[in-house]
């Protein structure tokens, strides 16, 4: 089923690419040294926290030392 559309005028959209704004956008706030201090925490916290995951997951990660001593469990030691 077809239905009909009505035309719709997209003279608007032509004229909305040549409008320009005279107002210009308020300026741009600067940030106070709390607000500086809490980003630069933030983002040392975050470095952090991927450092340090790092260094603790290395050593599960390296597959070139085999563990020679071998511990059995303690289900085996039961019987």
């Amino acid at each position: 089923m077809i239905r009909r559309r009505e035309p719709v005028p997209f003279a608007f959209v032509a004229e909305a690419d040549r409008f320009r704004s005279n107002v210009a956008p308020p300026p741009r706030e600067r940030a106070s040294f709390g607000q500086l201090a809490g980003r630069w925490l933030l983002g040392l916290t975050l470095v952090a926290g991927i450092v340090g995951s790092l260094v603790i997951g290395m050593p599960a990660l390296s597959a070139d030392q085999p563990s020679d001593h071998k511990q059995p469990s303690q289900a085996s030691e039961s019987r």
